[in-house]
């Protein structure tokens, strides 16, 4: 198989009868941007491995936004296929359930990543070649796991004029304090919070001079500004001193909790730095799965803004210059909210491939991501999705970017879809293309925790001083940071008790730590930086809803938390949240302290009656609300909502009224023919006597003159004359009143033509009333679930990092 120069080989189109021709994609068509939908398990996380490992073996550099973990997997190339280089990678507990050691799962595990590639074509030279030439890093903001960066200690200077780019840099200025004010706790809107207002204006003042800034630097001018005003107010009477100073107490409380000082060390964030090709072509993956989500949001920000930066210093180019992956953008650019982070996507997205940036945002469901960023994406690939709702935000989209879709095609070609295959849809091409996405270079050991990304690295977790002075007389006290106000978990007044270790559990009962970055996190009130960890369970649901004569054959899959467990289960515990192994794992000597569990964790009955009533209230409470047109023997779809329903049942209805109101002008069409046909003889028989009257009108204005001429100069009997005068007169008379009375003729002809349309449209009026009446027939029905139905596939106990 030959790569041609300039493409990306992604996979295969989808034959009929297996896999096709390999799909290889423009490179360059990424400079307008891309978006992978796929709910979890549709291989969209392969598939952004897959366009980074074809982009470096392209010498593209790439940055890449990494907010679940996965992303550092691109550092687990093997062209060996060595058990021994795939056996740290190894999760003892699989080798435990597949009953092998860790060694012989190593080495299954290569044999089929060595089958798995060369079945794609792919040979060990390839992945060495990409292996050298490409220089992986993974930098690790707030943390010594990885490479540390400095985030929060830079704010140097950019090397851009003021009269060019005073847009671009307050941009710049505009993400770096929302993110900021965002990290202490201050929701400040850009135009009117006096603290974003001051932080923006001193940030710029210094940049116009010249001179750098450093996140202490900053703090330290805030009570008293280098400024006299601000617009057109006196500073004071503006912002006043003491709310400055409860400003910088804020600040001062990053800077002065022992949490923080990792945030001020390593590299500093520079986009040049980042993508520099020096020593290979670089992957900089930045690292935010240990993260709050409000330092993510920090994080992104202010790493696009000066990416944003970087890129309007560059040339313009239609070639891919580097290519920016976030693989996961659920909560940085919604449709409705606006987080900090969502702007510089958004400019990215719009204004980037002027400079040869291309960007590719990866997401579950569609909802997450705003209508404007769908709309500006120039490919899209979508995988499996989980509702009606999804494929619906799908449509839309593509509408939105432009061209024309077929709604029910894509839905088809959709729902046909099996485990890594995507619908491709590129703007400008007319039909989209199903393909599966080859087997990733890079062995997919699935997200890596600290630990792991040290090991990865070679690096070691820096010791984090035990304590530091308190402050002198008159510093500021350090305030709390974002993690210090998570929401606590559920408690009483008491204080828990805690152990070492982790208490016993029930023989067979699996047990798991739940990691902080799972989107659920916040339900159960966990927290990044846990002080003790308390326990819940987690039930695996699997329902199928199943009415053969509704034609229902729906089928769900979640995990049923139950936070507090207790018997008897009370229904408001329960809470539902997407089903996601990466949510959850193992408890390493890192986990605890343990709170003791209040319910009688070690004993096998308890966990079989636990299950047993969880598939009680399922049965009892779990509903599909679906909707029934009982006229039309019509019912929705799972997902459908009844707006959606009913709008499809009018399609139907349109259907059926379209023919009938069809058959109907048919049996009308004979009577309005002949009716046409009786207008055309009376109007031609009209014309002929008007032409006759206007003929004998003129022959008799002709005679009369000879006649009388004739008289006067030859003698003739003027008598005879007045006689042939008034013979003709009398003929002209006798055709005038042929010719009204075929005007009359006309007319009736006209009205009853008339009548006969009247009366054809009333009978269509009447059959539209009787069809909507039939459409808007919509009541709701709901479908339970049997006992069979009901599958509650594994219970286990998971510990969740807390505060006390």
């Amino acid at each position: 198989m030959e790569q041609p120069p300039g493409t990306f080989y992604i996979g295969a189109v989808a034959g009929d009868d297996g896999r096709g021709d390999p799909l290889f994609y423009e490179s360059d068509d990424l400079v307008t941007h891309g978006v992978i939908v796929g709910m979890t398990g549709s291989g969209k996380t392969g598939l952004g491995m897959v366009l980074l490992e074809e982009a470096l073996a392209a010498g593209i550099p790439c940055l890449v936004i990494d907010p679940k973990g996965d992303m550092g997997n691109l550092e687990l190339i093997f062209p060996d296929f060595s058990p021994a280089d795939f056996a740290p990678w190894i999760d003892p507990a699989d080798a435990e359930r597949a009953g092998v050691s860790v060694d012989d799962l190593a080495a299954q595990t290569a044999e089929t990543w060595k089958k798995g590639l060369e079945d794609w074509g792919i040979t060990s030279d390839r992945l060495r070649q990409v292996a050298e030439s490409s220089d992986v890093r993974i930098y690790t903001p707030g943390s010594t796991a990885g490479t540390p960066v400095n985030v929060l200690g830079s704010l140097d200077a950019p090397e851009l004029s003021w009269d060019e780019h005073a847009e671009t840099l307050r941009d710049e200025i505009e993400g770096f304090v929302s993110s900021l004010l965002a990290l202490v706790g201050i929701q400040a809107d850009p135009v009117s919070s006096p603290e974003h207002i001051l932080l923006a204006n001193l940030i710029e003042n210094e940049w116009r001079a010249g001179r750098h800034l450093d996140l202490a630097k900053l703090v330290g001018m805030v009570p008293d500004p280098p400024l006299r005003k601000l617009g057109v107010f006196q500073l004071d009477d503006f912002y006043p001193k003491q709310s400055r100073m409860e400003l910088a107490k804020k600040l001062n409380g990053l800077l002065a909790s022992p949490s923080f000082a990792t945030w001020l060390e390593g590299d500093p964030l520079d986009i040049g730095r980042l993508l520099d090709t020096g020593d290979g072509t670089p992957a900089s993956i930045v690292y935010l799965a240990h993260l709050s989500d409000a330092e993510r949001q920090f994080v992104v920000t202010l790493l696009l803004a000066k990416l944003v930066t970087w890129m309007r210093r560059q040339p313009g180019t239609g070639k891919l210059r580097a290519l920016v992956y976030m693989d996961e953008v659920f909560g940085f650019a919604p449709p409705v909210a606006e987080p900090p982070a969502k702007k510089q996507i958004l400019t990215i997205l719009k204004q980037a491939r002027a400079y040869g940036v291309g960007m590719v945002l990866s997401t579950q469901n569609p909802v997450d991501l705003d209508y404007k960023a769908m709309s500006n994406a120039g490919t899209w690939m979508i995988g499996r999705l989980q509702t009606e709702n999804d494929k619906k935000r799908i449509v839309e989209g593509l509408a939105d970017a432009g061209g024309s879709t077929d709604v029910a095609a894509f839905d088809t070609l959709i729902s046909n879809l099996d485990k890594r295959q995507f619908v491709m849809r590129k703007t400008g091409e007319a039909d989209p293309v199903v393909f599966g996405s080859r087997w990733a270079m890079s062995y997919l050991a699935g997200p890596l925790d600290r630990e792991a990304i040290t090991r990865l690295t070679g690096g070691a977790e820096k010791a984090v001083p035990a304590a530091e002075p308190g402050p002198a007389a008159g510093e500021a006290v350090p305030e709390p940071t974002p993690a210090d106000t998570a929401p606590p978990p559920p408690a009483d007044d008491s204080v828990a008790d805690t152990v070492p270790v982790a208490p016993p559990v029930a023989s067979g009962v699996p047990v798991a730590a739940l990691d902080p970055a799972a989107p659920w996190a916040d339900t159960v009130g966990a927290v990044p930086s846990p002080s003790c960890w308390r326990p819940v369970v987690v039930a695996t649901v699997r329902l199928r809803y199943d009415d053969r004569p509704k034609g229902i054959d729906h089928t769900e899959e979640y995990e049923a938390v139950i936070d507090p467990p207790s018997l008897p289960l009370r229904p408001e515990a329960i809470h539902q949240v997407d089903h996601d192994p990466r949510d959850f794992r193992p408890v390493d000597e890192g986990t605890g302290p343990f709170v003791l569990p209040d319910f009688p964790a070690s004993e096998a009955k308890f966990w079989k009656d636990l299950q047993k009533a969880l598939s009680d209230h399922l049965l009892a409470a779990q509903r599909l609300t679906i909707w029934h047109n009982p006229a039309l023997k019509a019912f929705s779809r799972p997902g459908e909502t009844e707006e959606e329903f009913r709008e499809r049942c009018r399609q139907l209805v349109e259907e059926e009224a379209d023919a009938a109101i069809a058959k109907l002008k048919n049996r009308y069409a004979a009577r309005i023919e002949r009716a046409k046909d009786q207008i055309a003889r009376a109007d031609r028989r009209v014309a002929e006597l008007a032409a006759d009257v206007d003929a004998r009108k003129q022959e008799e204005l002709i005679s009369g003159a000879g006649d009388l001429l004739g008289a006067i100069l030859g003698g003739r009997s003027r008598s005879a004359a007045v006689r042939r005068a008034a013979s003709r007169r009398s003929q002209t008379q006798r055709k005038a009143a042929d010719l009204d009375s075929a005007l009359n003729r006309l007319e009736e002809e006209k009205r009853d033509l008339i009548r006969l349309e009247a009366e054809l449209a009333d009978e269509i009026d009447a059959l539209a009333d009787e069809w909507d009446a039939k459409a808007d027939a919509v009541e709701p029905i709901e479908v339970g679930l049997e006992r069979d139905d009901i599958q509650v596939t594994e219970l286990k106990l998971v510990w969740v990092p807390s505060e006390a």
